[in-house]
């Protein structure tokens, strides 16, 4: 039996809950996401899509429902107990890469083992190893502003990697990227999930980008619309199927 590492029951997302300008973004939102999974979410502007990722990853609080992260229901965690469990199990990457400007790539990558207190020489050794991997070793002391997106995207994803999460969340991560380094950033990311067992919770807004995952979940208005598992399909037929769904999805909301 395939384990499941993140399941959302029924998951809602009220903004101004309670009052008369409440406005639900999510309407009971059920998924599961197995262990080893790439899942790619796609959806048009507006639909949800990083509200969703936001509160099936701990970092915003939905309003009605049930979130499991590898069986642990997150509302029912303190503050500081969320904390400890992001730290250990939850790798985030971001568009806009979310480095702090102040800090070398060294402290930016070391920061979550750090804020976990982790052994200083554990932390050296590991933020060289994963810049080795990533091709940023020469970049360790340099500030981000001092790197090209590409490089920062690396040393983002270094950071993620660097408590050995189980889960990735990604949000747009390739969204500041050219389509070299997005190629790039895709590959890493597949090799991530295929060689080392990595599941990957991915938003994305770009076909081909969504062609690298194992499946795609479409969101529109709050809702899981459809999903399609990419199964024996080559990447190009995988690719034409994402894009036809998008194409009939576009036709829908023109006749609208």
């Amino acid at each position: 039996m395939e384990e499941i590492v993140l399941e959302a029951k029924n998951m809602k997302k009220i903004y101004n809950y309670r009052t008369e300008n409440a406005f639900e973004a999510l309407h009971g939102i059920n998924i599961q996401v197995r262990k080893g999974e790439f899942i790619g979410i796609m959806g048009p502007s507006g639909a949800g899509k990083t509200t969703f990722i936001n509160n099936i990853s701990t970092i915003d609080q939905y309003t009605e429902g049930h979130v499991y992260i590898k069986g642990s229901e997150i509302r029912t965690m303190s503050s500081n107990e969320i904390g400890r469990f992001r730290y250990k199990n939850l790798g985030f990457i971001f568009q806009d890469f979310n480095l702090l400007d102040t800090h070398t790539m060294y402290e930016n990558i070391a920061l979550p083992m750090s804020l976990a207190k982790a052994d200083k020489k554990v932390i050296d050794q590991k933020v060289h190893e994963l810049a080795k991997k990533m091709n940023i070793e020469s970049l360790l002391h340099k500030y981000p502003g001092e790197c090209s997106g590409g490089q920062r995207q690396r040393g983002a994803i270094c950071r993620a990697l660097i408590n050995d999460p189980e889960i990735i969340i990604a949000d747009e991560p390739t969204g500041n990227l050219d389509s070299q380094n997005s190629t790039e950033l895709m590959l890493i990311l597949q090799k991530l999930n295929q060689e080392n067992g990595v599941t990957i919770v991915m938003v994305t807004h770009d076909p081909m980008i969504t062609s690298y995952t194992s499946r795609l979940v479409f969101i529109k208005d709050g809702n899981i619309e459809r999903e399609l598992e990419r199964g024996d399909m080559s990447q190009e037929e995988y690719f034409n199927k994402i894009v036809e769904i998008n194409s009939e999805e576009s036709r829908e909301a023109i006749r609208v």
